[in-house]
């Protein structure tokens, strides 16, 4: 049996655990040490350390303060590992904890971390989602029920300092060229809710003002929520510290491509069983600046996709030049709004966006001025048949479940 390297109450506040952290600075000490080999299992909290309740209010939401956010396992030391090098980590298996056989998603406020869709659904809501198995449904959106693909949202080593400088540097400049945008453009360090794991006394205090946040991927890898990397796969970690220090958190029981709603899979608890290996001098051998990894062998086996297409013309009807991002929110877009006549509310369909394994796709980028994107809606997570037909769509809701809504303050 593996050994379980650090674990987790989850009746216990994460500031209390010296395991944890939720910055990341070269400075954060080991939680413990393995050597190249070794396999062993991180219990996990959910990244918002347990703020988010199993319940059928979306004040938790609203309310959350986005600076504690993410709560990290680690970061563990691996012998041997020096800057220049890959970390190679096999993902084995990933699971929730049993004590906690549900998770959550959640449209954060617009006023507060807002998302993918935010001009839409400006409000916060909630769904929450059980486990039974590798399958999970919920009792806020009736009527799908699908295989769970679980994987971590945030896995990634420790920058040393001037990689950390740099990504300081970057996104302050960034945030001061529209300082009072809602939502920010970035977010820069915030000492009051940084936990540094065992780091103590002055050095602790400094570290928390520069520790940068871990809401973004960065070249260490980091909160990239990349539903592919699962239980199975394999990562390539560029090495920046002595040891490494990797670090995972932000698991999820299943997601779909670009985790649109932010809060945007089905966020738990739960714990990894990984094992280390290491390539020397890996970085420059393979021209390695950002991590790259093997998907797993095991996904849901769906086979039939409802395929929605968007271009980079928005919601406005103004052009934009090849602009994928533009393009996959009116593929979403549109998607929402064929699973309304089906009697899904708005809200309902953006969260089965958010939760299930759709697939999104760059289809093209060179036929000017559009872009394609395209979203793949599997039809056999729903109940009833979504498929266009002569007959139109029939109405298999009532309407009278619906999400958890919270108005701003």
């Amino acid at each position: 049996m593996a050994e379980t390297l650090i674990k987790v109450d989850l009746n216990q506040s994460p500031y209390a655990n010296e395991n944890i952290h939720n910055r990341w600075h070269p400075d954060v000490p080991m939680t413990c040490w393995v050597n190249p080999g070794d396999d062993f299992i991180l219990e996990t909290y959910d990244w918002t350390g347990g703020f988010i309740k199993n319940n059928d209010s979306a004040d938790d939401i609203r309310d959350i303060d986005l600076s504690i956010v993410h709560f990290l396992s680690g970061p563990v030391g691996v012998k041997g590992a020096e800057p220049g090098d890959l970390l190679v980590v096999d993902l084995l298996d990933i699971g929730a904890r049993p004590e906690s056989m549900w998770g959550f998603n959640g449209f954060f406020s617009k006023q507060n971390g807002g998302g993918f869709l935010t001009d839409h659904f400006p409000l916060a809501q909630k769904s929450i989602w059980d486990f039974n198995g590798m399958f999970t449904k919920s009792r806020h959106i009736p009527g799908v029920e699908f295989a769970g693909l679980i994987h971590p949202g945030l896995i990634g080593c420790l920058p040393d300092q001037k990689m950390l400088d740099m990504w300081n540097e970057r996104e302050i400049d960034f945030i001061a060229t529209e300082p009072n945008r809602v939502p920010p453009l970035a977010n820069a360090p915030f000492a009051p809710t940084a936990h540094m794991g065992k780091l103590t006394g002055p050095a602790r205090d400094k570290a928390a003002a520069e520790g940068a946040r871990t809401v973004p991927p960065r070249e260490h890898g980091g909160n990239c929520d990349i539903k592919d990397l699962s239980r199975g796969s394999k990562v390539y970690f560029p090495v920046y510290v002595d040891g490494a220090g990797l670090s995972v958190g932000d698991l999820h029981f299943s997601q779909g491509d670009g985790e649109i709603t932010f809060c945007g899979a089905i966020e738990m608890a739960g714990w990894v069983h990984m094992r280390v290996s290491l390539i020397k001098g890996g970085m420059a051998k393979y021209g390695i600046k950002n991590p790259i990894f093997k998907p797993s062998t095991i996904t849901p086996n769906y086979k039939d996709y409802l395929i929605f297409e968007g271009i980079s013309v928005d919601e406005q009807g103004k052009q934009h030049y090849l602009d994928v991002n533009v393009a996959y929110r009116q593929a979403c877009l549109n998607a929402i709004e064929y699973m309304t006549k089906f009697g899904y509310s708005r809200a309902q369909a953006y969260s089965i966006l958010g939760t299930a394994p759709v697939q999104g796709h760059i289809s093209g980028v060179v036929d000017i001025p559009n872009a394609c994107a395209t979203l793949w809606l599997p039809t056999e997570i729903f109940q009833f048949d979504i498929n266009p037909s002569a007959a139109g769509p029939i109405i298999h809701l009532d309407g009278s479940i619906n999400m958890p809504i919270s108005q701003d303050r």
